[in-house]
Parts: structure tokens; sequence; C-alpha cells
């Protein structure tokens, strides 16, 4: 009988199948890991946006997390999507209940495509989750948006920006610069006194649905693969940009279509 990598994702469901629980497990299953899911909300969503969301009642959400995490043997976590402050507690509450670790944050504010998915009110509730993650993956915009203050322009800012994070309580900090300018994009890893920078060639395309998502999952796949947090940030980087350097050889919509997660093998 052979052993595997768990890990599970806390998120929700795009049903266009390119960001959320769709993607994790994509992820996880190109990156040889088995995935498990706790679904928060249930999107209706394309390449082209979201038309519709409804929240999973927190004690479904709690109820998934027991029945997941009572039987496997999960070594890693990915949250993304929480849209409301019930579910948040109720994830918080999970956690805490079966001692997760390595949970990778991952603070889903908005849709590539502006649509709101986590009510503005539940922003204090997602700060108090942060302590709970081995590391938390903000995007530029999510940064500052926390912080209550404009955007990184730099690195310099970037790091700055990840340090005040880090004082939330996080294990880390991966700030990502996917949505800054130049011909690199580069993440910043946050922890303790270090800044460790993860640099890629910036990939000129359209499909990039789903890329926050991918990363967080991709982290939490080498976390449950017993890496170290350098090397399971490495090694997500480096997946996420092949993904998005092959995803114009998918045609998946009219919009803004996902990454190539299967790459490696189609």
């Amino acid at each position: 009988m052979m052993s595997v990598p768990i890990a599970v994702s806390v998120a929700g469901s795009d049903s266009s199948g390119g960001a959320g629980i769709e993607a994790d497990l994509k992820t996880f299953s190109a990156l040889g890991v088995y995935g498990a899911c706790v679904v928060t909300a249930v999107t209706a969503q394309n390449t082209k946006g979201v038309s519709a969301i409804h929240a999973v009642p927190a004690d479904i959400v709690a109820a998934q997390i027991d029945a997941v995490l009572s039987d496997l043997d999960v070594g890693a976590t990915k949250i993304g999507m929480l849209a409301n402050a019930s579910i948040i507690e109720a994830v918080d509450a999970g956690l805490a209940r079966h001692a997760s670790r390595n949970v990778v944050l991952d603070p889903i504010l908005a849709a590539s495509t502006g649509a709101e998915l986590l009510r503005a009110d539940a922003i204090d509730a997602l700060r108090l989750l942060i302590p709970r993650a081995r590391v938390f993956t903000p995007n530029l915009f999510e940064a500052a948006a926390l912080l209550e203050v404009p955007m990184a322009q730099d690195e310099s800012e970037m790091c700055a920006q990840a340090e005040r994070l880090l004082a939330l309580g996080a294990g880390a900090v991966l700030i990502k610069g996917g949505h800054g300018g130049g011909t690199e994009s580069v993440d910043l890893l946050v922890e303790g006194e270090n800044c460790a920078r993860f640099a890629a060639p910036r990939v000129a395309t359209k499909n990039t649905h789903g890329t926050g998502c991918t990363l967080a999952s991709a982290i939490a796949a080498g976390l449950a693969k017993g890496l170290s947090l350098n090397d399971a940030v490495r090694d997500a980087k480096a997946y996420v940009t092949a993904a998005i350097a092959a995803a114009d050889r998918l045609k998946i919509g009219s919009g803004h279509g996902p990454l190539h997660h299967f790459f490696k093998w189609w």
C-alpha cells in the first residue's frame, strides 16, 4: 500500500475550473500530492467574470473540516476564499481543534475581474486568522488593503509591507509581485529577519486566471511533501511560471483563461 502526501484546500469553487478549489486540486495532482477539499462558497463564474456567489453555511464548512481532518493525515492546508466572517471563524476554530500544521493562507479579497470575494466587514476577522499561517501569501493589492496603505511600488516597499504583515503573527509572509511592472515577476519571502527574493521572467499572456490560487496550493504541496518553506516557495514559483508560459497552448473561454496545470503531460 502506497503512502502519499496529502493536502487540503479550504476555498471557494470556481465553476469554470480555473481558480479556487478546482485549481488547487489540479495543482496538488500535478505535483504528486493527494488533494482533499473544504468548500466555502459556490461561485458562478467563467473566464469573463463572476456572476453569482453562494456562501456555504458556516456549520457545513465546520463539518467538512472535521470530516477531512479527523480521518486523513493532512500534511498541509491551503486556505483561499472565505467569503464572510462567520466562515473565517469556523475555519479558525476548525484549525485549532485539529492542530493543523503547514497552513498556507492566501487572502482572497477579490477576483481578478474585480468581483468582491470577501465581504468588506470580514477583513478584521481575516487578520485574526493570520497567526494560524505557516506562510501568508498576499499579492500587492491585498497587502495594501490589509495595511490600509498605497500599493507597494518597488521591492523595498514590498519588503517593508511584508514585515508589517509578519507582525500580525504569521510564521512568514510571501508578498507576490505579479501585479507589478517590469520584465520580472518578483515575490519576496520574509521570515524572521530574512527576506528571500524569488524572481521569474514576466510572461506576456492574458491567461493568468487562478495564478494566486495555484501558487499557494503549490507551496502547500511542497510543505506536505516535507520541503522547507524556502524550497516549497522556490519549486512553486517555478511550477507556476511554467504553467503560465504554457497557458496559451489551451483555448479555454473568451476572456482571461486559466494556467496550464498539466503542461508536463498534455
